[in-house]
Parts: C-alpha cells; structure tokens; sequence
C-alpha cells in the first residue's frame, strides 16, 4: 500500500482476531472460494494461469447454489475460483504449452484449506488477507470491454490507448482506502457512520491548498467518484465495506448518463447525500488496510497493543492519541495489573522535564482517575516530589481524603504551568483554554510577579500563550511582559 513510511495514524479499536476470523469466514466472496477448493477434484480441468476452463464454469456456478445457465454465476464462480487459487485454497497443475490446446491442467483442494476450519484465527485472517489482495488488484483493472478495444496486432494491451497505468491505479485505490480508513479512525470510529462518496472523491482530487475547485477539477471528481462506485462494488463482497451504490435513478436523471460536474463535489452538504453512494470501512476492513499499512512502513496503532509495555511506553503512546482512544489503552493496560503496584508503575513513567512530560501527567491523572482507596499509598509517595506533588494532591483531594498537606506557592505555579503546556499539547489553543487561563490568574494575586519565576522548561512558553489567549487584555499584557522575563532568565 503506498503511504508515507513515517506517518503515524490514530489508533484504531479492533475487535479480537477470533471474532474478525468469523467475520472473514462470512465474506460472500472468501466462502464462495472455500467452497469450490472442497468441490475441486480429480475431474476439475484449469487453463493455463489456473483459471477453470469455460466447460466447467456452469458446474462451479451450481456449486455455488447459482443457476448452472445465469451468465452471473458463471462470472461469480470465475472471481471465487482466482481468489481460491491465488490464498492456497486450491492447488493446481497448469497444462504443459507443448502438450497442445485439448490438454488442460487439474487442481485439488490445497494444504491450505485445513486452516478454515482448524486453522488458528491469525492463520485464517491470513488467508483473508490474500484474498483481498486479489481482490483489490482486481479492482484496479478498467472494464474489460476497454481493454478488448487495447489489443494491438500481436495480441498484446496498449496501455497508451487505454490510458491505463497499472501502478497508478493501484497507488489511487491505496489512496482511497487510506483516506476512508483515516476518516474512520478519526473522525468516526470503527462503529460510526458511513463517508459520502464525494468526500472521498474528493479527498483525492482536490488539492489541499485549493480553495475554490474549478469546473475542471470538479468534473474529475465526478469521474472519481463514479470509477470508486465501480470499485466498492467490487470490494464489498470481501468484506471490506458496506456500500451504498450511486443512486442509479440519479444516472438516469442527467442526458449524457454523466454526473455534472460539480454535483458530486457539492453533494456533501444536500440531504440527499445518499444518493451519491455511501461507504463505511467495516471492523475486517479497518483490519486490512491496517495490515496493509503496517507492511507498508506506516505507524497504525491498535488499541491494547502496548497492554504488555511498561508504563513509560504507555504513556508516551498515549500521549498523541485523542482522549477517548488514550482512555481505552490505558484501561486494557490496567486490566489485570495489580493497582498499587501499576499506579506507582505510571506516576515514575510520569516525571521528566522534557518536551513530553506535561501531557505525560497529564494521561498519568487521567490514568488514575478510576483508581480506589487501593491506589492511595502509591499516591501518597510522590507528595513531596516537586513533579507529582501537585497532581497527587489533586487525586487525594478529590476523594477527600484527610491529612493532605497544603501545596506551598512553588508548587502552586508549577502545576499551573505544568497543567496550561499539558493542555495545550493535548488540544492545541482550544475555546476552553482562554478560560481556564482567566480561572487561574484569578485566584492567585500578582500571578504573573511570580510565575515566571517558575522552575519548569515550558515557563516562558506558557505566558507567551497566555499573552496571546487570556480574555482580559490587562492579563495579556502582563502576561506577556512576563514571558519576556522568563525568557531573559532562562538565557
């Protein structure tokens, strides 16, 4: 898959390899194949690349429960044979070139078919795997009346007259199921609603730094998303998506059986999105092209991957993924951990005075939140440490426990700094953040006469955000007056 070897993608929630086994098992178009490895036998004839002769393409076809003479079950059954072939499914002999055209090959049912039914879940998503790749190579070649109309004299494609680069077609599907895969695990989640084929389109059409997409480059959008209607066509029957077609009716609606150009780019904001197609990446399909980016060097996180890391591991993943997914890792990371023992285990993974320490507290408290009275010894040693004294006071506090020593104003503004660089790694300059700025000035006198005096590397950092967000503008400029301070100081 072709992606950038170095780009980190958020974290995806998969379901367990058993239940995305099952799901692979009820692709339409992996049991159709596992079905014609066990009718393969002694009397099943191949052509040469493995492809079932055309005599016995009505015996595949009622095999599959199709009608031996409906021209679709023949070409259902021919997909269903190439992917049996292509996973191992089915072995098969080709003829020998020099035996003449009468003589065919034969095929039996192949080693690998022990694994559909006494296969561990990894070995039977294996065989899905291939399958796909079979499937998506499928899906990157144009109509074959096109390539009929390619052949030159010697039998062999012209791709100029086609206009078709196979490398290219293929990077443009890749393309695609990245992006849709990406939208899914950003904006969506695994359980969220389907991406308006538009969007999708789209998103592979229209530069980034454009802001008013010409006619031209809405028209090639509209091509887009009419070869990607094609397409998902194709992949759905592995499993891959849940797909809405383009509305046929919509097709009919237009004289030259072409969408505008424009419709489909503007589709997006019309109630009637769904007429355009919709697509969703199912759980086997976020599966899939996961595995396909991982081969392809890209950072794809699955969430309770890191349930066997050690605290610094955990807190340094989490700390760019998005709160919910940040949530679900840290709770599979506690699950079957003994508490005390991890909560001490987080707060020493969360001192630093790097870059990443702030939100690194940051996950440690939100780590600890549903953490019980078992939790308050571990708690309770990190008082005194100039880092986690703060935040364990707060998780005391919360809880009302007795005895919780008062912070002195040293530790007051550290944590203030430390919580203002946490928040604005995690979030960026958020709505919110102005607020929390006003909330904590305001309760603390001559603030900004003392907290540049902080100890802590984002000091200056913070102030000269403060000086940019805080909503009084008397703040602000005291804020930024000492920024400038902080900054003299620490050089």
């Amino acid at each position: 898959m072709s992606a950038e070897p170095h780009a980190t993608l958020p974290p995806v929630r998969l379901p367990s390899d058993a239940e995305l086994a099952r799901h692979a098992l009820v692709a339409p178009l992996f049991a159709r194949a596992v079905r014609l490895a066990r009718w393969a036998g002694p009397d099943t004839r191949v052509d040469i690349g493995g492809e079932l002769v055309a005599a016995q393409l009505p015996e595949a076809a009622a095999a599959l429960g199709f009608d031996a003479a409906d021209e679709e079950g023949a070409v259902l059954a021919s997909q269903a044979w190439r992917v049996a072939v292509d996973t191992g499914l089915v072995d098969v002999t080709e003829p020998d070139d020099d035996e003449g055209e009468e003589e065919s090959g034969t095929a039996v049912p192949g080693e690998d078919l022990a694994l559909v039914t006494g296969g561990a879940p990894g070995e039977v998503l294996d065989l899905w795997l291939a399958a796909l790749d079979t499937v998506l190579a499928d899906a990157s070649v144009p109509d074959l009346d096109g390539l009929v109309d390619a052949l030159d004299a010697g039998g062999e494609i012209d791709f100029d007259q086609l206009d078709w680069n196979p490398r290219r077609e293929a990077d443009f599907l890749d393309g695609v199921l990245a992006n849709l895969y990406l939208l899914t695990v950003a904006e969506r989640g695994a359980s969220g609603g389907p991406v308006p084929l538009p969007v999708l389109a789209a998103s592979m059409v229209i530069p980034q730094d454009m802001s008013e997409p010409t006619d031209a480059v809405l028209e090639q959008v509209s091509d887009a998303m009419m070869r990607l209607d094609d397409q998902f066509r194709q992949l759905e029957p592995i499993g891959l998506v849940e797909f809405r077609p383009v509305d046929e009716a919509l097709m009919a609606e237009t004289d030259d059986e072409e969408l505008p150009a424009g419709s489909a780019a503007g589709a997006a904001d019309d109630e009637d999105v769904s007429r355009y197609g919709m697509v969703r990446l199912t759980p086997l399909g976020l599966y899939g092209i996961r595995a396909r980016m991982l081969e392809a060097g890209v950072t794809a996180p699955a969430v309770g991957e890191l349930a066997d890391k050690g605290a610094d591991a955990l807190l340094d993943a989490v700390s760019g993924y998005p709160e919910g997914a940040a949530q679900a890792e840290i709770e599979q990371w506690l699950t079957g951990r003994e508490l005390p023992a991890a909560v001490a285990e987080l707060l020493a993974a969360a001192r630093g005075t790097d870059e990443g320490g702030p939100l690194r507290r940051l996950r440690c408290q939100q780590a600890l939140a549903p953490a019980g009275p078992e939790a308050e010894a571990a708690v309770r040693a990190v008082l005194d440490d100039p880092e986690l004294g703060g935040l364990a006071r707060v998780w005391l506090s919360e809880r009302g426990v007795a005895d919780v020593p008062a912070p002195d104003g040293a530790m007051v503004f550290w944590l203030t700094v430390d919580t203002i660089a946490a928040q604005l790694a995690a979030d960026g300059e958020t709505a919110e953040l102005p607020l929390l700025m006003q909330s904590l000035t305001a309760h603390h006198a001559g603030f900004f006469d003392q907290v540049w005096r902080v100890e802590h590397p984002a000091t200056a950092y913070v102030l000269e955000a403060m000086g940019r967000l805080h909503p009084d503008k008397k703040a602000a400029k005291e804020a930024r007056k000492a920024a400038f301070k902080a900054r003299s100081r620490q050089s």
